[in-house]
């Protein structure tokens, strides 16, 4: 990887995926002209044709009225059967494994109920460092109703040794160690904070070795890294739609529940009427006889026009092909750490792994001195990254929109944010 300007020309003019650009609307910065979006890992850019998909549905409201929810182009009864379809095949799972509907940390909750079962002694939940605030506050919850001390009942697996991520050996090491006291582990598939991502398989084999279910938040990995969720076997997962899949801000979240789990009459769940079956839910019975598959989670109506937007992403995501888009993922990435390792490695640390199978397409970054001021600096001209306390600037270049210019762009952004203004090796000093 070539830490120069030349690189980013060249990559870009045989870039495959290039053209998808222009089916986003990106903000505008502070001189007219497109910002440099990296807060893909925070809300995905808008897909152009979401306003399109949200239009088609109003419209039909407006001249459908209710009889909309069973006619129309996307009749709305089974408005979200597709969507949830679609991403099941993302993240390699059966279609009735995976249903689109509520919110994240709502379906999070939900999952709880069914898989949070503390037994005796074994009330323990194992969940990563720096895990995102609102997993800790709904498995905190859940402890302090069976009756259990959260302080007690949750354990981290923790980087050591000083270092800023978790050894994947590490992480194996701790479920074991804790197996014995812990009902439940509980992992990111990216971790939010510092964008490492853990590997499901091995986490998920530790969690049967020590006889404990396991699930996944996979907010920062669906749609930013190859997810094959029917290979590494967990017991449930949930996800949001509005980071790296464009859904828009506050689109609905997914769940998947394991096949294995369907028929399982003693597993506790909550039930409302959308996740009655199909065939008798409009006959209004008194007792309730759950859906087919993950289906059977469903509470209430599927939201609409939150979802439509997310109906435009998902066509974007089946043409560029998700090893395509995690191919120049891994491109851009490195693209990045090459320049910063070359030219501003004195002023900036990397947070995130190096090894590009342990990231995805966030790189958290900590400036080594007034990194407030560096954050403010690159809002100014255009920037659209995260800022985190204490020190970190995480930044995503979102394989859909994100060029190797934009790269670039913003790595000459950080050098002058931080007082370090690249000299490329590819120019003279006077160009």
């Amino acid at each position: 990887m070539s830490p120069t300007r030349g690189f980013a020309v060249a990559a870009d003019a045989v870039d495959p995926l290039a053209h998808l650009k222009a089916r986003f609307n990106l903000p505008t910065g502070p001189d007219g002209l497109p910002a440099l979006y990296f807060a893909g890992h925070s809300l995905g850019a808008q897909p152009a044709d979401a306003s399109v998909e949200v239009g088609r549905v109003l419209d039909e409201w407006g001249h459908l009225g209710v009889k909309g929810y069973f006619s129309g182009t996307k009749p709305w009864v089974s408005y979200a059967d597709d969507l949830s379809a679609d991403l099941a095949s993302l993240v390699g799972a059966s279609a009735n494994e995976v249903v689109l509907m509520n919110t994240l940390t709502v379906n999070l909750h939900l999952m709880l109920v069914s898989f949070y079962r503390p037994r005796n002694d074994r009330f323990k939940i194992l969940i990563d460092e720096h895990a995102f605030p609102s997993d800790r506050y709904a498995i905190a919850s859940h402890a302090r109703f069976h009756g259990y001390d959260p302080r007690e009942a949750i354990v981290e697996i923790k980087a050591t040794g000083g270092e800023d991520t978790v050894k994947p050996e590490y992480v194996i090491e701790t479920i074991l160690s804790h197996g014995g006291q812990a009902c439940l582990v509980l992992m990111s598939g990216v971790n939010y904070y510092t964008g490492q991502r853990y590997a499901l398989s091995p986490v998920v084999r530790a969690a049967r070795e020590v006889d404990c279910l396991v699930g996944f938040d996979l907010a920062h990995a669906v749609g930013n890294v190859p997810v094959n969720l029917n290979a590494a076997d967990p017991d449930f997962a949930v996800w949001c739609t509005y980071k790296y899949l464009n859904g828009g801000p506050a689109s609905p979240g997914a769940a998947f529940v394991n096949r294995r789990h369907f028929n399982d009459e003693a597993m506790p769940r909550f039930d409302g009427w959308w996740g009655h079956d199909i065939g008798t839910r409009f006959k209004m019975p008194d007792w309730f006889e759950p859906a087919d598959g993950a289906k059977a989670w469903q509470l209430s109506n599927s939201p609409v026009l939150s979802s439509a937007p997310l109906r435009a992403s998902m066509k974007i995501f089946k043409e560029a092909d998700m090893h395509r888009v995690r191919r120049k993922s891994m491109a851009l990435t490195a693209y990045l750490e090459a320049i910063i390792a070359t030219y501003l490695s004195h002023r900036v640390d990397l947070i995130t792994p190096s090894d590009p199978e342990q990231r995805g397409a966030q790189l958290s970054l900590r400036i080594l001195s007034s990194a407030r001021d560096a954050f403010d600096a690159l809002t100014e001209v255009g920037v659209v990254a995260d800022w985190r306390e204490p020190d970190a600037i995480r930044v995503a270049p979102a394989p859909l929109y994100t060029s190797f210019d934009d790269v670039r762009r913003l790595a000459e952004a950080i050098g002058q944010a931080v007082g370090a203004p690249i000299t490329w090796k590819d120019e003279s000093p006077s160009t």
